[in-house]
């Protein structure tokens, strides 16, 4: 397989500091009593990675000679070094921004990405719960950079390095970060990102920078719970059977289900291209139908109150 020497040395310092972080936190968890992990979810998330990185694998000469292939053709070729890489991981950021987004609005791509989030805990460990098919299209996004004078290897490292950050954003012990909210994807902008209240559906899509989604509309802070509601985890609707099939095909089972009713192809194709949760009876809701049902119930119970009181008021 091809490698690049960067990303061996990558491998050999990121794999030591995971074990000691995963396992501080779950000593951690432990005192604590938090119960952020258990050994069931967690060789989930070992088995989900192991399948994300078998695909890589086997499909990794082949996106690197299509990359490779790109950068012989590319448009400019940047001589500056610092400019280079600093260009390198910017840019790479933002694409990774909309292949994330796409991701989650689009249900054909939001099948494979379900996996990452169909976890009801929250640690370190999930950081490893993959998105199994993505390295069969992910690709696809950095073809840009490639046009742009960008190595192969060279993207597939940056990939990779941003890719421990992105690891290190899925924890619960780590509140916020002072002046690097503004800037980086910290642990409390990732919390809102797998958080299934609807106010917290589909925010927070970058991996380092949290520059894209306050650009692009989609960033959410972190809320205290006095002022909205503790986060929960795991997905709209958790799976119900979860075993190591089940676990990586439910979405495009359910999907399968919805394209055999008896429904129009524009409804058919809905239900490939629309967004996660859209159905044509109503059955089931958007993450933008769910948090506008959200605000309409705190609004009619705002109304409600203030009613009462003037109600209170005139009988005084």
């Amino acid at each position: 397989m091809i490698h690049s020497l960067r990303e061996y040395w990558l491998f050999l310092i990121s794999t030591p500091l995971y074990i000691i972080v995963i396992g501080v936190e779950l000593v951690l968890s432990n005192l604590k009593k938090q119960e952020l992990y258990s050994f069931k979810d967690t060789a989930q998330n070992i088995y989900l990675m192991l399948a994300n990185i078998t695909i890589d694998l086997l499909f990794r000469a082949i996106y690197l000679f299509i990359l490779d292939v790109c950068y012989q053709h590319r448009w400019i070729t940047v001589e500056n070094v610092v400019v280079y890489w600093i260009g390198l991981v910017i840019i790479e950021d933002f694409l990774y921004y909309w292949l994330h987004r796409f991701d989650h609005e689009i249900r054909l791509f939001w099948a494979v990405h379900v996996t990452h989030h169909s976890s009801t805990k929250y640690n370190f460990t999930v950081g490893f719960r993959s998105s199994v098919f993505e390295p069969l299209y992910r690709f696809i996004y950095f073809l840009p950079l490639a046009f742009l004078g960008a190595k192969a290897l060279d993207i597939a490292f940056i990939y990779s390095l941003t890719q421990i950050w992105g690891l290190f954003a899925h924890t619960q012990t780590i509140k916020k970060m002072g002046w690097l909210e503004y800037i980086l994807v910290t642990p409390s902008h990732h919390r809102v990102h797998h958080a299934v209240n609807p106010k917290y559906l589909d925010k927070n899509m970058g991996m380092l920078l949290i520059i894209w989604d306050k650009l692009f509309g989609t960033f959410q802070a972190e809320l205290p719970v006095e002022e909205y509601q503790p986060i929960r985890y795991g997905l709209t609707t958790n799976i119900s059977t979860v075993n190591p099939i089940n676990l990586i095909f439910h979405e495009w089972n359910n999907m399968w289900k919805d394209l055999k009713q008896n429904i129009s192809w524009k409804r058919k194709w809905k239900y490939i291209f629309g967004p996660p949760g859209w159905s044509h009876d109503g059955s089931r809701q958007t993450s933008k139908q769910l948090l506008a049902h959200e605000e309409k119930s705190k609004k009619e119970k705002t109304v409600a109150l203030i009613n009462i009181e003037q109600g209170t008021r005139n009988k005084e």
